[in-house]
């Protein structure tokens, strides 16, 4: 057995000697024929003395830049940055893109300044408001229901309804302050919209009229407090106060939307706004006054005749002479 393994494995290596000779003789005899062969044109074409074949010498040139590129390939950018030594490479390349256009002229953009010359002032003036009712609204949320249901529950006495919203003065306050802004607004766009300004500062008659409503109040409450205390019927113009106050602190939420259309509105949209704005306060000024003859009429047993000389003498009377003062002055 040792025999035969060691003769086949002298078998094997006499084999691979021999295909190694055969390999390395193939190889020699190739390269000794590519020596010996020469082109077939080479050896009869006559070259004239004097002449210069140009077609050669590009064939020759364009196989040498050929050779050079495929040996080095990688060299190419520093025959493009030796032609420009003096800038950089990228910059070089930057300026010769079209996409990015460097090299082009710059364009000058002339724009004149902006003037704001709108209603940007009042814009924001109505965001203040919004977000100040907003702010009231979501502090105090049961106040609201509150106040919308006992204005609008005519079987609960008056003595009730002063009792359920008597022990938050806070949020009535901030709704008094709330009808003097928005009304004072309103107020100063029906000036507007009957041309009885003659030509006056939007936002000063605007003060003026907060201004005004605020000392028509604090006079009315004062004289109300004043004579419910001498004759002896303050219950009676506790009640009534509390009527009036309440009546105002929902035209100045009814007020709201108005404001912003009577604002940025106009044409047909203008006129139904303020035509519904005079419908809905004229109804709630009406009701008030159904309300006040109501808790009047069951504590005094007052005449009607005597309540209509007092809505006479105190409602309609001062609302004429503001009038006639705001026609002398404007």
């Amino acid at each position: 057995m040792r025999f035969i393994l060691l003769l086949i494995l002298l078998t094997l290596i006499t084999g691979s000697i021999i295909a190694q000779n055969n390999d390395s003789s193939l190889h020699i005899s190739d390269t000794l024929n590519l020596q010996n062969h020469k082109p077939p044109d080479s050896a009869n074409k006559s070259v004239t003395p004097g002449f210069r074949d140009s077609s050669r010498g590009k064939e020759d040139s364009l196989q040498r830049g050929f050779l050079v590129k495929a040996s080095a390939p990688d060299t190419d950018w520093l025959w493009i940055s030796n032609q420009s030594p003096a800038r950089n490479f990228i910059r070089f390349a930057f300026d010769h893109n079209k996409l990015f256009g460097l090299s082009s002229p710059a364009i000058a953009v002339t724009s004149n300044r902006k003037q704001f010359t709108g209603k940007e002032i009042l814009f924001y003036t109505l965001i203040a408001i919004l977000l100040f009712f907003a702010f009231i609204r979501y502090s105090f949320p049961k106040y609201f229901i509150d106040l919308f249901r006992v204005a609008f529950r005519t079987t609960l006495k008056q003595r009730q309804i002063g009792e359920q919203l008597i022990q938050t003065p806070i949020p009535s306050l901030l709704l008094n302050f709330f009808f003097l802004i928005s009304s004072g607004l309103y107020i100063d766009f029906l000036l507007q919209h009957f041309y009885i300004t003659n030509g006056y500062n939007f936002w000063l008659l605007y003060f003026y009229c907060c201004l005004g409503l605020c000392v028509i109040y604090i006079l009315k409450f004062l004289s109300l407090k004043f004579s419910g205390w001498l004759f002896n019927i303050s219950s009676t113009t506790d009640g009534y106060i509390f009527i009036v106050f309440m009546i105002n602190k929902i035209i100045g939420i009814y007020l709201l939307p108005f404001l912003v259309l009577l604002a940025f509105s106009d044409n047909g949209v203008y006129q139904v706004a303020i035509t519904l704005s005079y419908v809905g306060v004229f109804a709630l000024l009406a009701y008030r006054f159904v309300l006040s003859y109501g808790l009047i009429q069951n504590q005094m047993r007052l005449n009607p005749f005597h309540f209509f000389l007092y809505l006479c003498a105190f409602e309609i009377v001062p609302l004429l002479l503001i009038y006639k003062a705001l026609l002398l002055w404007f």
